[in-house]
């Protein structure tokens, strides 16, 4: 059973997005800490011809899908989160730091492994199949994305590598990245922006071990959908999932903007989660959304 968040839309505006728990197994001591490699800006993109767009060494026939322009295409690579002292770079350490200290696995090493070097260019399987977002959806759209070609694109969200993490073997990890949409420019949006997301993935163990009389709870039923609860899922579970998740972002919220935080929870829908939150913050008398959240919809884990 898994949880999922993400936040920080940051560059103009932040968005935060966690995500379910992953169970990790032989995971080596390096994949515990994050690896950085840059791409040079004047490497990023050329295009040689014009059915063609080179990108970070690939090369990517064009068609009717390929929407991508020069101007995009020289923001890739340049991973900011990743450049020392930027104040991108400051919160994804300061997020990690927290992680590091707050989450101890059982070995007394981090239980959170943080990937900050993903490729941006990801496939449309990886961006919308693999999370569950169906054919006719609207966030597929060309006016709202950045194609490379009909299969592959720039990320719209680091959510596109939630599958293959998992896949690997991961039960708990969180993804950074520079992500891509085509919205308008103003005071709160621009085309390039920043998420950091995390995943945690729970046994029945994990879960209820802690919980007296634990030992005669189970994580799933044939059980039918409501507002609250996915069909396989049972309501102990789920209530206990989404303590932690909103317990754990609190905390988070609490680092980073410090204590008196005044927080509230509004119920919303995405895909891949159900049920699904946002947490938001009063800030300056106006209350803000700071990240998306909720619990992992079970036939994600399971594929």
């Amino acid at each position: 059973m898994a949880m999922l968040w993400k936040f920080m839309r940051v560059a103009k505006y932040s968005k935060t997005a966690l995500a379910p728990k992953v169970k990790v197994r032989g995971i080596p001591t390096h994949s515990r800490h994050s690896s950085s490699k840059s791409v040079p800006s004047d490497f990023a993109a050329n295009t040689p011809c014009s059915n063609t767009v080179e990108l970070l060494g690939k090369a990517y026939p064009q068609d009717d899908y390929s929407n991508v322009t020069e101007k995009i295409l020289s923001k890739v690579g340049k991973n900011l989160h990743n450049k020392k002292h930027h104040p991108l770079w400051l919160i994804k350490e300061q997020v990690k730091d927290h992680f590091y200290k707050q989450y101890i696995g059982r070995r007394g090493t981090p239980l959170f492994s943080v990937y900050d070097g993903l490729s941006p260019v990801v496939t449309v399987q990886q961006n919308f199949d693999s999370l569950l977002i169906p054919q006719n959806h609207a966030s597929r759209r060309k006016e709202d994305n950045y194609y490379l070609n009909r299969d592959h694109m720039l990320r719209a969200h680091t959510s596109a590598h939630q599958w293959d993490l998992i896949r690997s073997g991961l039960d708990a990890f969180l993804a950074v990245g520079d992500v891509y949409r085509r919205d308008t420019i103003d005071n709160t949006h621009y085309p390039v922006f920043h998420q950091m997301e995390g995943v945690r993935l729970f046994s029945c163990h994990e879960l209820f071990s802690n919980i007296k009389g634990g030992e005669g709870l189970q994580l799933f039923e044939q059980g039918h959908r409501t507002a609250h609860k996915q069909e396989c899922h049972t309501m102990e579970a789920v209530r206990l999932v989404e303590f932690n998740l909103k317990q754990v972002l609190t905390k988070l919220m609490t680092h980073i903007f410090g204590d008196g935080l005044q927080v509230r929870w509004v119920d919303c829908y995405f895909p891949f989660t159900h049920p699904s939150f946002e947490m938001e913050i009063n800030f300056q008398g106006e209350w803000m959304e700071v990240l998306g959240c909720g619990v992992m919809e079970q036939q994600l884990v399971n594929s």
